[in-house]
């Protein structure tokens, strides 16, 4: 006990603390109350000083030996009987434990004080155990928004004292977390401004039946809605909405035709300088399957300008005939759209529709020359499969059940695809107006 003793004007002071019960000349009587909110400081991290300090309490005149004593003792108590240890148990009218023995009243309401504090403190050990656990279970691989959420949450039951302990647990800091509960209205205002860019790109998303990515969004925000949004935006939101545009499956022939030899029916002109930026000069095709209905293929046919990447004619069949390249060629003269180039020409894969003499002949009587990719390799023509994958991920062509309704399928993507979906590659217009672009400045 510290040696400093009190004068009549300070002990009317400490009187006057509601944290004291009692004081003499020499000692002071502490509320178990204060005990145990003591206690809970402490754990948390401040000192003795300022505890008393923030209670009301003058330092200088306690002694700093004094309040030191008293934090020793009451945590040596805590440690050995928990919240029970902290309680006073001497009689109230007295600074010193009675030597009389109780009467059977006193010993009962003895017995009854001290259940009352066995309660309080298994009530506390249950309530942290059930939020520790709860931490524990919920902040396993979570963000430090959410584990900051967690702790707040926790704290608001009545666990103010633990918020060390809880940053702990989770592994994140105080600083972290106070900051976090200082940037609430900032982070309302930018949820809700996430909540009003996310429904645009919502509508991007869905525009004119087709699902889209995100740099297709960013063109169609930009060019319909006049809305510039930045890419890492449009990914982050569509992360968050769960907005997820139809992925091509990788090709796993691939490595296969790498591994090829080379061989040339026809010589290949195009040499995969696919940009020549001169429309109806150098045109693509190919031939693909679409199953529909009942277990039924159909067949199509398509004409693609390398140059802008408009889809010029097609042609779909039931039958893999030669007519059905052949017939695409016809419908490619007939066209009014775009006047082709004196020294346009077919570039093509090696397949039999397109080393057929009749095919070959067709071409030389309507002025074309023709091309030909190598033997098994794909990216010869890439523009071309490029167009019927992204094709093939909107038009799903088992749904319908008729050909006429695959054929109307196919026209409605064929008219979105030209007129409406932007490419990046060709400075975010649709092909039209790339078509159209090319040729004005031309």
């Amino acid at each position: 006990m510290s040696k400093k003793h009190f004068n009549k004007y300070e002990r009317e002071r400490l009187a006057l603390n509601p944290h004291v019960l009692r004081v003499s000349e020499k000692s002071i009587t502490y509320a178990d109350e204060f005990k145990r909110l003591f206690i809970d400081q402490y754990m948390s991290g401040r000192t003795p000083r300022e505890i008393f300090e923030a209670s009301g309490f003058d330092v200088e005149m306690l002694g700093i030996k004094r309040v030191e004593q008293c934090a020793d003792r009451w945590k040596k108590a805590y440690e050995k009987d928990g919240i029970t240890g902290l309680a006073d148990s001497r009689k109230e009218a007295a600074l010193r434990p009675s030597q009389r023995p109780l009467s059977q009243e006193e010993m009962i309401a003895k017995q009854e004080a001290k259940i009352k504090l066995l309660e309080a403190q298994l009530a506390y050990v249950k309530k942290l155990d059930k939020n520790e656990r709860r931490l524990l279970a919920n902040g396993q691989n979570l963000p430090k928004s959410d584990c900051f959420e967690l702790i707040q949450n926790a704290v608001k039951q009545g666990l103010e004292r633990m918020t060390r302990y809880f940053c702990q647990l989770l592994g994140v800091s105080r600083s972290g977390y106070y900051n976090y509960l200082q940037s609430s209205d900032k982070r309302l205002a930018r949820i809700k401004a996430d909540e009003q860019a996310g429904a645009l790109i919502k509508k991007a998303f869905h525009r004119r039946g087709f699902k889209k990515g995100s740099r297709s969004i960013k063109m169609t925000l930009e060019n319909e809605f006049h809305i510039v949004y930045n890419l890492k935006r449009i990914r982050r939101l569509m992360r968050k909405f769960n907005l997820v545009c139809p992925h091509r499956k990788a090709n796993p022939y691939r490595k296969m035709a790498k591994a090829t030899q080379e061989h040339r029916t026809l010589e290949n002109t195009l040499q995969r300088d696919f940009k020549k930026g001169t429309p109806g000069l150098a045109l693509l095709t190919d031939i693909t399957y679409l199953p529909y209905g009942h277990s039924q293929t159909a067949y199509l046919s398509t004409i693609l300008d390398a140059s802008t990447g408009e889809l010029l004619t097609h042609n779909l069949s039931t039958t893999l005939h030669l007519p059905l390249a052949t017939d695409t060629i016809k419908s490619l003269m007939r066209q009014r759209r775009l006047k082709l180039h004196q020294d346009a020409f077919i570039h093509s894969d090696q397949g039999c529709h397109y080393t057929s003499p009749v095919y070959q002949k067709l071409l030389k009587d309507n002025g074309l020359g023709q091309s030909m990719s190598r033997r098994g390799n794909c990216w010869d023509n890439a523009p071309q499969e490029s167009f019927f994958g992204h094709m093939k991920d909107h038009v799903k062509s088992r749904d319908c059940k008729s050909f006429s309704e695959l054929e109307q399928e196919i026209k409605r993507y064929i008219h979105y695809y030209n007129h409406y979906r932007y490419q990046w590659g060709l400075k975010k217009m649709t092909p039209v107006q790339y078509r159209n672009h090319l040729l004005s400045a031309a």
